[in-house]
């Protein structure tokens, strides 16, 4: 497994408020997170940092305990829920960081199966035998106006109200976490990757890029850079994994 990750504030982002994990141990510890945060101020900063550290910690803990693929479930949406919690206490302890929360898009390999946590709209893709697929569904509200037939996938694509998303942690005391599995083979590309890539630079190209680049790192690399010479317009984060 090689694994690649870049991150960036973009071109008009005064900071960075997306926040991601790779552990610097990824064939013992495979857990890969990629966080994009929102609120005033420093707040969305805050928000993803503690998702993404509180996630962290308790993978860290339970991970050497996991002898079924429900393990990792089950610590998958453990973890989601203590940052929910967490993320929502300081929220109301703070006033300056009060309606911050983030989106959360995790991955774990567990023997041959990737499993995946998600919340929000960042996303996680599959590159196998020669397609791309995208693993997420966007918890957003341009998502939910094409799934009704409101509007077609193209309206969506430069829709007004494309960054309102409708799921995100540490906005509400509940949390409903997507859980999916893939099972993934030698060649296999996955990518979870924040909104500020995946709306500056289309599904085809980071097909192109993913696939006809060796180095993961460099993928990654270039898959920022070309946002930024797109626009980048919001912060822009991405996790390469090879396998």
């Amino acid at each position: 497994m090689k694994v690649g990750f870049s991150t960036d504030t973009g071109n008009v982002r005064l900071i960075n408020q997306d926040s991601l994990f790779v552990s610097n141990f990824h064939d013992s510890f495979p857990l890969f997170i990629v966080a994009d945060g929102m609120g005033g101020h420093n707040a969305g900063e805050v928000a993803s940092k503690l998702a993404v550290k509180k996630v962290e910690e308790i993978f860290k803990e339970k991970y050497t305990t996991f002898s079924k693929i429900e393990d990792v479930e089950e610590t998958i949406k453990n973890s989601v829920m203590e940052a929910n919690n967490y993320i929502c206490e300081q929220s109301r302890l703070d006033s300056n960081l009060f309606g911050m929360g983030t989106t959360l898009t995790l991955g774990f390999l567990f023997k041959n199966i990737f499993i995946i946590g998600h919340v929000g709209d960042s996303r996680a893709y599959i590159i196998h035998n020669s397609s791309i697929k995208q693993l997420t569904e966007d918890h957003s509200l341009v998502r939910k106006l094409v799934s009704e037939g409101r509007i077609t996938e193209t309206e969506a694509e430069n829709h007004p109200q494309k960054n309102i998303i409708t799921r995100a942690v540490g906005t509400d005391n509940n949390i409903e976490v997507d859980i999916i599995e893939i099972q993934v083979s030698t060649g296999d590309i996955i990518f979870i990757c924040s909104d500020g890539l995946t709306n500056m630079v289309k599904k085809d190209k980071l097909f192109e890029i993913f696939t006809n680049t060796e180095d993961i790192q460099i993928a990654c690399d270039e898959c920022v850079r070309l946002a930024k010479a797109n626009g980048g317009y919001d912060n822009i984060t991405v996790i390469g994994i090879r396998f």
